[in-house]
């Protein structure tokens, strides 16, 4: 009997957990401190990340997995950036070490879950200021029987697909229908014993997925998609940090966020 067939066959526990994997050094942000580390608004993006999380009534766990040498570390930052008040006495706070792979980080977070967790929402540490209302729209999306729930947005741009060559023009070689296309945020929520089959069944080569959703799909699940945010975009590289505290500072002024 499979994970999804035991989950079937016993009544399921209700318990919603988040995963934000933060094992890796954000490179294309260059040099300094891990990309999870960065401050934003004074505060580093990983502390956003859970703070964001942890707004959200239905998660009552996160789990960050750090660089396996830098536990100690994250452990201590939470130490000195606490949840805010009102989530403090609701939501734990778990770290636990990573692996060499984004996927490897995420199957040894999605194994420190406790045994009462149903649904696991796995988040991306650079996506610092996703609105609660996507985490809230994942998460009941997955409640209500979804196996796994991706927030997206329509594209702006058209898109080509090119013949890939380093260091000379890319001959095109198909232009999508934009209307068919979205673009993939964070969290993405899943059946917990839909995304542990996935990581025990699906074994992909070098730096692993990067997308957890994506593993679903090769078992042949449905994956469906909820509105995203324009906010919950990645900081990847040097503009994003400009842009992301763009947007803190409205937040603060506006909302005193």
């Amino acid at each position: 009997m499979s994970d999804r067939d035991a989950a079937q066959a016993t009544p399921a526990p209700s318990r919603t957990a988040a995963v934000i994997p933060a094992a890796g050094r954000g490179v294309r942000l260059g040099p300094g401190a891990p990309k999870a580390l960065r401050a934003v608004g004074g505060t580093p993006m990983l502390v956003h990340a859970v703070r964001a999380m942890a707004a959200s009534r239905a998660v009552s766990l996160v789990v960050v997995v750090a660089p396996p040498d830098g536990v100690a570390e994250v452990r201590a930052l939470f130490d000195a950036y606490p949840l805010a008040d009102h989530d403090s006495t609701r939501t734990d706070v778990q770290v636990v070490a990573g692996g060499e792979t984004r996927q490897e980080s995420v199957r040894l977070g999605l194994a420190a879950l406790p045994a009462d967790v149903a649904t696991v929402l796995v988040h991306d540490a650079a996506r610092p200021l996703v609105p609660v209302d996507v985490v809230d729209a994942v998460a009941a999306a997955v409640r209500a029987g979804a196996p796994a729930v991706v927030p997206a947005l329509p594209l702006a741009d058209t898109v080509k697909q090119v013949e890939p060559r380093s260091g000379e023009p890319e001959p095109v070689v198909a232009t999508p229908e934009r209307a068919l296309l979205r673009a993939v945020q964070t969290p993405q929520g899943f059946a917990r014993a839909v995304l542990a089959e996935a990581h025990e069944k699906v074994a992909l080569e070098g730096e692993g997925a990067t997308d957890d959703a994506g593993m679903v799909e090769r078992l042949g699940l449905p994956v469906v998609v909820v509105p995203g945010h324009e906010e919950a975009f990645k900081v990847t590289r040097p503009l994003d940090l400009v842009l992301a505290e763009a947007v803190l500072a409205r937040r603060r002024a506006n909302d005193g966020f």
